[in-house]
């Protein structure tokens, strides 16, 4: 059987998790030099943000070891499964790398590691796609192509209270534009091929989310069967509000609600709202997606 991995920043709650047999690493979240935390492991959430809120500096992430990878994959691999790990962009972390490299070290074993080019409610998706199939009986061809299908299909939006964070931390990419602009806006951003970059900008967090609405509206057609994961930090009225117009808006197949924790947390802030969305798409054409990805160059 295809058994999925999957690292901390997918960010399912622990009942999806637990129903799709998914195996998550964890990424680490450091406060100074000498207080490491592993996300999700020995960190809340609500732990978290109430150091970030009283930390004199900004924490810093870091991606898992690639023994830590390996362990996992060993494990599944001797028990007689392959392997499908999907992880956050590699633009945004070097877990990609950490997982390439464990590949290696099991070299007679079937596993798959594919760079999600997203984070959070999209490699989520992604993961509960591909573990849902999984179960299913899928091969590992048709599984690698939905994700790959996904990837080039799904959108994601978010908006945050303020680009502080993901300007300290150097995440900011080609949304570094909405600086000093940033006095009584919100920043709506998005992922393109792994970069967070700036959508627009408006004078309130309610009119902030309803563009993002819009803009999800605008990327699949009426009544088109979708899936849906919307996810916050520390705004949980105003997440049940955003689930609540999603449900509304779109013919959803699947909703996950999902909060952001730590390592996205450093370079967001609390406050961040945000939805991840995709068309169901089945069948796949195998033949042709893997056609199209072989003339597609992929980020490492």
């Amino acid at each position: 059987m295809i058994k999925v991995v999957t690292d901390s920043t997918c960010y399912l709650p622990p009942d999806v998790i637990e129903k799709f047999d998914i195996r998550v690493i964890p990424l680490n979240v450091h406060f100074g030099e000498d207080r490491v935390f592993q996300e999700g492991v020995n960190l809340t959430n609500d732990e978290f943000y109430a150091m970030l809120a009283e930390s004199p500096e900004l924490p810093t992430t870091s991606q898992p070891s690639p023994g830590q990878f390996r362990e996992v994959f060993a494990e599944l691999t001797e028990a007689g499964h392959d392997v499908l790990c999907i992880v956050i962009s590699s633009k945004l972390s070097g877990t990609y790398q950490s997982a390439l490299d464990a590949r290696q070290m099991l070299p007679d074993a079937n596993i798959v590691v594919i760079d999600s080019r997203f984070v959070a409610a999209a490699l989520g998706l992604m993961a509960v796609t591909a573990a849902e199939m999984a179960a299913d009986g899928r091969s590992m061809d048709e599984i690698v192509a939905r994700v790959e299908q996904m990837r080039r299909d799904m959108k994601l939006f978010f908006v945050v209270d303020t680009l502080e964070y993901l300007q300290k931390g150097g995440r900011i990419g080609a949304a570094s534009a909405f600086l000093g602009t940033l006095l009584k806006v919100k920043p709506i951003l998005t992922l393109d091929e792994g970069i967070v970059k700036p959508l627009d900008k408006v004078r309130s967090k309610r009119k902030a989310v309803r563009r993002l609405l819009d803009e999800l509206e605008s990327h699949v057609s009426p009544g088109q069967p979708v899936q849906v994961v919307v996810m916050h930090a520390q705004v949980p009225d105003e997440v049940r509000e955003l689930e609540s117009e999603v449900r509304r808006r779109f013919n959803c197949q699947r909703t996950i609600f999902g909060e952001v924790g730590s390592v996205v947390g450093v370079h967001t802030g609390p406050g961040v709202l945000g939805a991840a969305i995709c068309p169901n798409a089945w069948p796949v054409d195998v033949a042709a997606i893997q056609d199209e990805e072989a003339r597609t160059p992929v980020s490492a």
